[in-house]
């Protein structure tokens, strides 16, 4: 163990004092001119700095029932492990980046509010989080740096209290030189110097202007330039605001209000010395402001947030009109926007509103990631068996899933053709026309919170837990219904209910499907079955014989065989030659390319083939007798290796290894039972 010393040792090591100098970085105006005509992107507003921020992390594009999707990495949270990690709605979160996009080339959407619109808990607010806490990281990276001011004084300095960036100082008739002598070629958008001085620096600039008899230059080397790093919790260019009881709040915390305390100082109310710049519009300048439920706000808070918008000016209390520059970005559920689409007074609102939907995710494996975003990164002590959170995902989507019209699918596998997998007799063409024919699907259901917390009642209701498996999930999801506050009526909670059996299906096939596998793991065996496989079907095609390999004699293809196969994923007897002929033309056109043919590469023959291989070994394996634990030795050591196969090559432990083979034991004996 080391000493305090060595302790310390190793913390200093591990700062960065460099970098920590580098934001203290401060200069005369003319040092920060040549900064900006070096890297013109410290001059971006906070449309383009925003933006850049969520390219400078990359993408990738995926094809999704024939539309390109596009993935933004900056959504994965690189800042905190992923603990802010959106998921499953890619097709909103390309919306929101093409709407900033536009805002930083100037076309419109910069004057407008982006609205986050969706049911709760629907990562609306981590949406926000996100690019809060990117932006402030942005300004502490070489390419997100920016910079404010300070007047130099006799009585020391006065910061700018808007953070304003220093080109601001520059008169009207000086701007367009500056501009012109950028090189902003490689940034795809132009750099503008849009707005004024705030009162403080219009002061400061007047009364500096009567003391250097009107030159301008004089009076810029009496400005200090500074790096300014956004923040937050110092409530620098990054404003939060949110709805509180009426009578306790007012506009002044949008816009700032008078200092009483320097009235006496300055001599009057109306001396902008004398006033705290410090409303969420005010520190939020230069970055970006978060509405929380924006449609509760009073209306007086709404007029505020048109000036805003579309002017990009507030309106302080005895002041003029103040110019700033920030993202606006408010988030809302339902009832709130229905409200603002049935107020005929709010028409100006809706007018400066870019309205983004963020609904419930309706792509299981992509709920799914949720919960093992929270469970598996917070280090659970109980091991969590597979497809526990998968099945707690499946249910939370199928909640928010409409009925097909087509009789011929049900609830859960129109939830796979959803997430990508197949179903058969279904193409992307009917998976499109599902999704255009339900309109209200991730905007109803239940909330990942609501499930959240019902895998923590789970972890946390027996402290000898060492596993957790799926039905004490769906027990607990069950039992939190009779009283679960967002259900509106005694249908729906039904409905849900009905909607946990479907899930339990779901969960006996797949374990099902595990243990087969498991049981026909034999590598060499399953090899073996698919060349004697290919052997005959190339001689059925062929019109040949195969060579007997004991007899050597040539006999007729071995049907039996073949169909014992192929009746496993359901090929018709009417069906089989196309089957055959389809599978034979698909092994000659490798053959072609000097390719060999590999079962494993067909889904369907591999499929098939471990149900032939489970067939084959589960009787000498005796499974059911794990029910009545009366195994003989042999049996036992051939279960021992299925469950250490479970654990190998599917991520069981031990205990729920053991569990899910006594389950799947139990359905195949009622199954056996069934057949007598």
């Amino acid at each position: 163990m080391g000493t305090t010393k060595d302790l310390l040792a190793r913390l200093a090591a591990r700062q960065d004092v460099a970098s920590y100098r580098e934001l203290l970085w401060e200069g005369s105006f003319a040092d920060y001119l040549a900064l900006v005509q070096d890297d013109p992107r410290i001059a971006r507003n906070a449309y383009q700095r925003l933006y850049d921020l969520v390219a400078a992390h990359g993408s990738s594009e995926r094809t999704e029932y024939r539309k390109v999707i596009r993935r933004y990495h900056f959504f994965d949270d690189p800042y905190d492990n992923g603990a802010d990690a959106v998921f499953g709605v890619d097709v909103q979160l390309m919306k929101l980046v093409r709407v900033l996009h536009a805002a930083a080339l100037g076309y419109g959407p910069e004057r407008r509010v982006i609205l986050l619109h969706g049911p709760v808990g629907s990562a609306k607010s981590t949406i926000a989080r996100l690019l809060k806490k990117g932006i402030e990281a942005y300004s502490r990276s070489n390419d997100g740096r920016l910079y404010t001011y300070a007047w130099k004084t006799e009585n020391g300095e006065v910061a700018c209290p808007m953070h304003e960036d220093p080109l601001h100082l520059l008169p009207d008739w000086g701007r367009e030189d500056v501009l012109a002598s950028l090189d902003t070629t490689a940034l795809g958008y132009p750099i503008r110097i849009d707005g004024e001085l705030c009162p403080v620096c219009r002061h400061m600039f007047r009364e500096g202007m009567r003391e250097v008899g009107g030159d301008v230059l004089k009076l810029l080397d009496r400005i200090v330039v500074r790096r300014l790093v956004l923040s937050e919790r110092d409530r620098v260019g990054i404003g939060t605001f949110q709805p509180k009881d009426e009578k306790n709040q007012d506009s002044t915390e949008l816009t700032g209000d008078i200092n009483y305390r320097l009235i006496a100082e300055y001599g009057s109310d109306s001396d902008p010395r004398a006033f705290n710049f410090d409303g969420e519009f005010n520190v939020a300048n230069r970055g970006m402001i978060e509405f929380v439920e924006v449609l509760k706000l009073d209306v007086a808070f709404l007029y505020d947030l048109l000036g805003a918008s579309q002017e990009h000016r507030v309106k302080p209390k005895k002041f003029a009109q103040t110019s700033i520059d920030e993202v606006i970005l408010g988030h809302t559920n339902e009832p709130e926007f229905r409200r603002l689409e049935s107020n005929e007074y709010m028409e100006a609102l809706r007018d400066r509103t870019i309205k983004i939907d963020v609904p419930y995710i309706t792509r299981a494996s992509q709920e799914a990631r949720i919960y093992q975003k929270d469970f598996h990164r917070r280090r659970v002590a109980a091991h969590i068996a597979p497809h526990t959170l998968e099945m707690a995902a499946l249910w939370a989507v199928l909640t928010r899933l409409e009925d097909p019209n087509n009789a011929k699918l049900t609830l859960v596998q129109k939830a796979r053709l959803y997430d990508g997998r197949s179903v058969p007799g279904f193409t992307e063409d009917h998976v499109k026309e599902l999704r255009k024919a339900a309109r209200r699907e991730g905007l109803e259901g239940i909330s990942p919170r609501y499930v959240q917390d019902k895998i923590s009642n789970a972890l946390v209701r027996d402290p000898s837990l060492t596993c957790m498996n799926p039905f004490m999930v769906l027990n607990e999801l069950e039992s939190g219904l009779g009283h679960h506050s967002l259900i509106r009526s005694e249908a729906e909670r039904n409905r849900y209910k009905e909607l946990l059996g479907a899930v339990k299906m779901e969960y006996d096939n797949q374990v099902k499907n595990e243990v087969q596998k498991s049981i026909a793991a034999d590598d060499g065996a399953m090899r073996r079955l698919a060349g004697n496989y290919i052997d005959n079907l190339r001689a059925y095609v062929l019109r040949e014989k195969v060579k007997n390999a004991f007899t050597g004699a040539a006999e007729e293809p071995n049907e039996r065989l073949m169909r014992s196969i192929e009746e496993k994923i359901d090929i018709a007897e009417a069906r089989k030659d196309d089957f055959r002929r389809e599978l034979m033309n698909y092994i000659g056109a490798l053959a072609l390319d000097g390719k060999t043919f590999d079962y494993t590469a067909n889904e369907r023959l591999h499929r098939a083939l471990e149900l032939k291989m489970f067939e084959d070994s589960k009787d000498s394996i005796k499974l059911t007798s794990l029910v009545s634990q009366a195994t003989d030795a042999e049996t036992q050591a051939k279960i021992d290796v299925v469950r250490q196969r479970l654990i190998d090559h599917h991520g069981y432990c031990p205990v729920c290894a053991g569990d899910v083979l006594q389950y799947v034991a139990s359905i195949f004996a009622r199954g056996d039972a069934e057949k007598r």
